[in-house]
């Protein structure tokens, strides 16, 4: 009996990272969206909680002056940079979105699910906010209040969407595929 009959995987179903078999295997659609409501929700509490407590304010330190809670509206990307491009800015977080949308068509993989989710909910905290907050239509400013010495200010969903990335880069390098399947270049 092969590996594959003895892990009930059909014999011409494609090994996967994960133990299940690519297309016959469980679609992780419900992670992706777990992990995406999760990374969201979490991000929208953050920012009406130092909004409503911490906007025109002076900072609170937490480790002395390495780290700070400072709230800043950047309508930019990292850094501030790209201030006049906040519609570019929503149009990549929706075509992120789309993107994902599509993948998730074909998703086996659960570690996969994990990367898209955090880059979707990511993407939907900071899409929120240049939708809704001031000035609104596309162009909010996104509330950012990490503020790490030397470095540029940001927030959860700036985060998730980072480890989201830095996972599918690990992913794409161990050949790893969102259906779960595993290529050796």
């Amino acid at each position: 009996m092969t590996e594959a009959e003895q892990a009930g995987r059909p014999t011409d179903a494609p090994a996967t990272a994960d133990g299940d078999s690519g297309p016959k295997g469980r679609r992780r659609i419900a992670v992706l969206l777990a992990v995406a409501a999760f990374a969201y929700l979490l991000d929208l509490g953050s920012k009406l909680l130092v909004v409503a407590q911490l906007e025109h304010h002076d900072p609170i330190q937490v480790i002395g002056t390495w780290l700070q809670l400072e709230v800043i509206r950047n309508r930019g990307a990292a850094f501030g940079i790209g201030e006049a491009m906040t519609i570019v800015f929503t149009v990549i977080a929706t075509a992120v979105i789309v993107a994902i949308a599509r993948i998730a068509r074909k998703l086996y993989s659960l570690p996969w699910a994990i990367a898209l989710g955090l880059l979707l909910g990511g993407a939907f905290g900071n899409l929120t906010d240049r939708l809704f907050r001031s000035p609104g239509g596309f162009e909010g400013g996104v509330v950012d209040f990490i503020a790490p010495s030397g470095f540029a200010v940001f927030n959860l969903a700036d985060s998730a969407i980072v480890c989201g990335g830095f996972l599918i880069v690990i992913l794409s390098f161990r050949g790893l595929d969102p259906d779960g399947t595993v290529h050796k270049d």
